[in-house]
């Protein structure tokens, strides 16, 4: 008990103590404070060094005047969901609203849309240009509502691209026309319940009835039903039909046909079951729904025909006999959904950049020294690692995304392989770079980031579906892997120069790196590209000697091939890299402006610095010793700080209207005001 007693009176002592102390203290030290303020950036900033407009044009590419005319569209009118806040107007959805509110205005978006001429064209129209309109056009889409963007995605890419490209005449001619001015909504039945990736799996099954001269399609167990099929569940009238063709009871793999799910009242074809897959973490403006088919019966003209066909008595017609071939020859355009996903996925990290960067240059947290102003976001070094990184990919990848537009738009039969390889490592690593720069935002702008109408956040959700859709990314990057391993194979059976996928740096030898690297070594383009190269060639001939030990073993190639899936990874992201550094070098190459130039150099710099510091291939393969590997870090330091003048002019520089952004991007003082509560 004495002790009880002994401590209440030193802590009753020591409460006293410190309450006078804190008293004197406070009434010498305590000064009152003005209220906070904000100060736009582009008053506080330095003047911009570069001209944003030429930035701005070359980062978009083409269709820069198509593109300001549809993001004026959007803004004017209230179908896109103007709001003021801070004495700004933004236009963003309204993710509060139900499941089936956001799928119902996503349709009278697209109304809209369809009744100002935005879709002209984009069946219909032949050559170059009208490919490239289409393409600028629905990256605009995808700036303002990623469901909006998947909606009619489906609808031009997947529904009308299966036609364009499966079908011949008879159906260009019956379906085209009609799907370009939305007479019917098609939506693309390819995933199954039990299926995803493997295509050449799926269970759906669709024989031939010479009598009746029809197909008809089965569903004929549970895992063969078709799920998450985007416009199913409430809108879509068509769909085009993923499903293993059997004639005569010989399986002749999988073919595509045109079915009618919905007459012109809405109501669910005879056969056909239909429902909702249910609320998402994200795109739930768009209706994913499953179907079954119970013996649906339709034309033999809806066979989509340009690689195979069934003649009116039966007999199974195809000009490429061999079925792998024939399977490739049938999946081979099917790139447009890759091309556009990675693209999208760049265009939504610049949303972020502009929003966390502009934030990062108006909010102040903490002082350095007494009495002095608290210290911006963006001049704490940590805060500039955080998000200068990012930004210098986001850049670079943008000149791959525009490389991969223009390959798909200028694809001949040559580059049918190519375009596949490409487009599955460029949307696999622009995907994943896209969500760890949502998240890295998101944390950056602290709990305004958790605020819907700030985006970043909500991005997250939306967004996330692009590392599974159209070919899960680590599939995707084994496909990569393989198409590279099958190169080295041939040059070497062959003893000829590799001559495809960019790898006709391997007919030189291999590249030296300098044992003891600087500054100026790590900043100099001719080493960027050779320590690229180096890890690229490495890991090639180190996947294909561990792939042939394993076959030597009695494994089969494909099992040697999962067995070697480290350096499968390894190595596709080492053909992602290289090919990503060459599309800025080129880009690089095109611009005689030296500000530009300049800029361009120092992110390419940040670029090669920051995967040299985060890929640990570098270090486990001995590419970088550990010495070398510590100075690129300290230049990745060195670069944020010569990178961080120019912060404001880059993201300016995305072209993004200031109401496709957030409140935090510009006064988040008036937009949390109390007259705005």
């Amino acid at each position: 008990m004495e002790k009880v007693n002994f401590r209440t009176q030193v802590l009753t002592r020591h409460l006293q103590d410190n309450h006078r102390a804190a008293t004197t203290v406070a009434a010498s030290s305590i000064t009152p404070s003005p209220c906070l303020s904000y100060m736009p950036p582009e008053v506080s900033e330095q003047p911009f060094s570069f001209d944003v407009s030429s930035m701005r044009k070359l980062m978009d590419d083409h269709n820069v005047q198509d593109r300001d005319w549809l993001f004026n569209l959007m803004i004017q009118s209230k179908l896109f969901n103007p709001k003021l806040r801070g004495g700004k107007v933004f236009v963003v959805p309204d993710y509060n609203q139900s499941m089936e509110q956001q799928r119902e205005i996503t349709m009278k978006r697209i109304q809209y849309l369809l009744d100002h001429g935005v879709f002209e064209g984009w069946l219909t129209a032949k050559g170059f240009e009208a490919e490239m309109r289409k393409l600028a056009l629905l990256e605009v889409i995808e700036i303002f509502d990623h469901s909006l963007a998947v909606k009619i995605g489906v609808h031009f890419f997947l529904w009308g691209g299966a036609i364009q490209f499966f079908g011949t005449k008879r159906h260009h001619d019956k379906w085209l026309s009609a799907t370009e001015n939305y007479l019917i909504k098609g939506c693309f039945a390819m995933t199954e319940l039990g299926h995803g990736s493997n295509v050449r799996g799926i269970e759906t099954v669709t024989t031939y009835d010479s009598k009746s001269g029809e197909f008809v399609i089965n569903t004929p167990c549970e895992s063969a039903q078709k799920y998450w099929i985007g416009g199913a569940a409430n809108h879509a009238t068509h769909t085009i039909v993923f499903s293993q063709l059997n004639i005569d009871g010989k399986n002749e793999g999988v073919h595509a046909f045109i079915t009618q799910i919905r007459d012109e009242d809405g109501n669910i074809c005879p056969n056909i079951r239909i429902t909702d897959c249910g609320h998402k973490i994200g795109l739930n403006g768009v209706d994913n729904g499953q179907i079954w088919f119970d013996n649906v019966r339709i034309p033999r003209e809806n066979l989509l025909n340009s690689v195979a066909d069934v003649s009116p008595d039966g007999k199974y017609l195809s000009a490429i006999k061999d079925p792998d071939q024939r399977f490739g020859a049938f999946m081979a355009p099917l790139t447009s959904g890759r091309v556009t996903i990675a693209v999208s996925a760049i265009y939504s990290a610049k949303i972020s950049l502009a929003i966390a960067i502009r934030y990062s240059l108006t909010r102040r947290a903490f002082s350095v020294a007494p009495n002095s102003a608290e210290v911006l976001l963006l001049d704490y070094p940590s805060h500039q690692r955080r998000l200068l990184p990012l930004l210098a990919k986001t850049y670079a990848m943008s000149f791959a995304a525009n490389h991969l537009k223009l390959l798909y738009a200028k694809r001949t039969p040559q580059l049918i392989k190519t375009i596949h390889v490409v487009s599955s490592a460029f949307k696999a690593i622009l995907t994943w770079h896209n969500m760890r720069t949502l998240q890295e935002c998101r944390e950056a702008c602290g709990g305004q980031g958790l605020k819907t109408e700030n985006r970043i956040g909500q991005l997250k959700g939306e967004y996330d579906v692009q590392l599974t859709f159209e070919g899960d990314n680590n599939v995707l990057m084994q496909q990569v892997s393989k198409a590279l391993l099958g190169e080295y194979v041939a040059a070497k059976r062959r003893n000829k120069p590799f001559r495809e996928l960019g790898l006709e740096h391997m007919n030189k030898s291999s590249p030296t790196i300098p044992s003891q690297l600087t500054a100026s070594t790590i900043r100099c383009s001719q080493f960027q590209n050779d320590i690229f190269c180096l890890r690229e060639r490495d890991l090639l001939n180190r996947f294909a000697s561990e792939v042939s030990r394993y076959q030597a073993h009695g494994e089969s190639k494909e099992s040697a091939f999962i067995a070697s899936y480290q350096l499968a990874e390894d190595l596709g992201r080492a053909f992602a890299d290289r090919a990503i550094l060459r599309t800025f070098i080129e880009a690089e190459n095109n611009i005689i402006d030296a500000p530009l130039k300049n800029v361009l150099s120092l992110l390419r710099s940040m670029y090669i610095a920051v995967t040299l510091d985060e890929d640990a291939a570098f270090l486990r393969y001995g590419y970088l010793t550990l010495e070398n590997a510590a100075t690129v870090r300290k230049e990745v330091a060195n670069l944020c700080t010569e990178i961080r003048p120019h912060a404001l002019a880059l993201v300016s520089s995305f072209g993004i209207p200031d109401a496709f952004l957030s409140p935090i991007a510009f006064d988040w003082v008036a937009a949390n005001s109390w007259s705005t509560a």
